[in-house]
Formats: C-alpha cells, sequence, structure tokens
C-alpha cells in the first residue's frame, strides 16, 4: 500500500485492514498446509532443500539483518535509514510469505528426521516461532501504520515489542532450516 493511502486511512479502518490481513494470512497458512493436496511421495530432508526453502531461509535472515539495522538506525537518530531498513524488512516479510505458501503448496511439510537432543531443540524452536509467526502479522502491519502515520509515541510504544519478536520468527526460522537440511 502507498503510504499516502496509509496515512489516508482512519484508525478504524486502518484495525479493520489489519485484522483482515491477518486473518488472510492466517487462513492461506492453514489451508496451504492442512487442505492443499501434495505429492504422494514422502518429501525428507535427506532429499535437500527445495529452491524455494533456500529463497525462504535467505529473507528470513535478510529481514532480520534489516531489522537490526533499523534498530540501530534509529536509536542513531537516523529516522530516514530506519524507515528505509524497516521497511524493507517489511517487504522482504512479505516475499517471504508468499514464496512460503507457494513452496508448502508445492512440496506440503517436510519431517524433521533428527532424533535426541536435537529433535528436542527443533520442537523448542518450532513451536514458539510458529505461534509468534502468527502473532507478528497484526503486530507488524499495526507498527508500520503507527510509524507511516507518524503516530511516534504508539509507534515507539508497539515496535518496542514487536521488534524482539519479529527479530524471533526471522532467526529461528533460519535455524529451523538449517537444522531441518544442514544438520543432521
Amino acid at each position: 500500500m502507498p503510504v499516502s493511502v496509509v496515512k489516508a486511512l482512519d484508525a478504524t479502518t486502518a484495525r479493520k485492514v489489519i485484522a483482515a490481513l491477518s486473518v488472510f494470512v492466517v487462513v492461506a497458512v492453514a489451508v496451504v498446509l492442512y487442505v492443499v493436496p501434495h505429492p504422494t511421495r514422502s518429501t525428507s530432508p535427506s532429499d535437500g532443500p527445495d529452491t524455494l526453502a533456500t529463497v525462504n531461509a535467505v529473507l528470513n535472515g535478510a529481514s532480520a539483518v534489516g531489522l537490526v539495522l533499523g534498530f540501530f538506525a534509529i536509536k542513531a537518530r537516523r529516522v530516514d535509514l530506519h524507515r528505509l531498513c524497516m521497511s524493507t524488512s517489511f517487504v522482504l516479510s512479505s516475499i517471504f510469505l508468499v514464496t512460503y505458501l507457494v513452496h508448502h503448496a508445492r512440496v506440503g511439510s517436510v519431517k524433521f528426521q533428527g532424533t535426541g537432543a536435537m529433535r528436542s531443540l527443533y520442537f523448542a524452536l518450532l513451536v514458539p516461532h510458529v505461534v509468534l509467526a502468527a502473532a507478528i502479522v497484526p503486530l507488524a502491519l499495526t507498527t508500520l501504520y503507527r510509524g507511516l502515520t507518524r503516530d511516534i509515541v504508539r509507534h515507539r510504544s508497539i515496535a518496542r515489542r514487536t521488534l524482539p519478536l519479529w527479530l524471533y520468527v526471522s532467526v529461528s526460522g533460519v535455524l529451523l532450516y538449517l537444522m531441518l537440511y544442514h544438520l543432521r
């Protein structure tokens, strides 16, 4: 959405749009994972990562870098750089969502093959990653909206909660990819 469109939205309409987009994302992921028919052959990490799985990890990693750079930019009072970094992270995360949906529509879920402590660690990262990935959608959209509309006090307040959660989702996504395909 162009900034002028975002600024034109009143707070009530913005909340409705954010809620609708958040529900849409969660439903889209659920449909792709649980409704869309997947190939009958089992997709295993030993087959190596699908190209889109690697693209997803790169997008998550790049988003995390942008978030960290944006954090340091605002601490240095470089507002324009902060906006650029955070907007870039949002765009990268949005592209990630599209490629994630396409990837999982093609291959379904890939089962983790590790055992023992590695399996426990994988699921200890995965469960909060999944929960927070759903939660980060409305948080990121609200944070972005408040920043774009220059509602700085409320932006800063929610950003303090959004940033660490969004970072966790981005970084844990990369770690889960590495554990799934490269650490055995």
